[in-house]
C-alpha cells in the first residue's frame, strides 16, 4: 500500500505564505516526478508544480516567482512554499507522485486527500 499525506494548509491573508507538505510512505521502491495540483470550486483541477526527481522543477504562469517545489528524496516528502498568496490561490492543493511499488516494475500515479488553502483578501 502507497500512501500520501499532506498537511500546512490553512487561512492566510492576502499577500501572506504558506508551506505545503506532503510525506509518502508504504511499500516504495522508487518516486518520479512529484508535484502540487489545485482545485477551485467550479473548476478543473490543475498542475500548480512539479520537480523530478533530479530536482528539474516547472511551474504554472500564474505562481511563477511567488512559489517554489522542492524535495527530500531521502524523506520521500515534497513541498510546495506559497509566497505573496492572492485570493485566486484559494483552492484545494492536491499531492501527486509517480512512484514504483517495491518489487514491480511499473510506476503509477498517486494522489493525497488533498488540503484546503484559503485566501482571504
Amino acid at each position: 500500500q502507497v500512501q500520501l499525506v499532506e498537511s500546512g494548509g490553512g487561512l492566510v491573508q492576502a499577500g501572506g505564505s504558506l508551506r505545503l507538505s506532503c510525506a509518502a510512505s508504504g511499500s516504495i521502491g522508487s518516486i518520479n516526478d512529484m508535484g502540487w495540483y489545485r482545485q477551485a470550486p467550479g473548476k478543473l483541477r490543475e498542475l500548480v508544480a512539479r520537480i523530478t526527481s533530479g530536482g528539474s522543477q516547472n511551474y504554472a504562469d500564474s505562481v511563477k516567482g511567488r512559489f517554489t517545489i522542492s524535495r527530500d528524496n531521502a524523506k520521500k516528502m515534497v513541498y510546495l512554499q506559497m509566497n505573496s498568496l492572492k485570493p485566486e490561490d484559494t483552492a484545494v492543493y492536491y499531492c501527486n507522485a509517480e512512484i514504483r511499488r517495491l518489487a514491480t516494475v511499473r510506476a503509477y500515479d498517486y494522489w493525497g486527500q488533498g488540503t484546503q488553502v484559503t485566501v482571504s483578501s
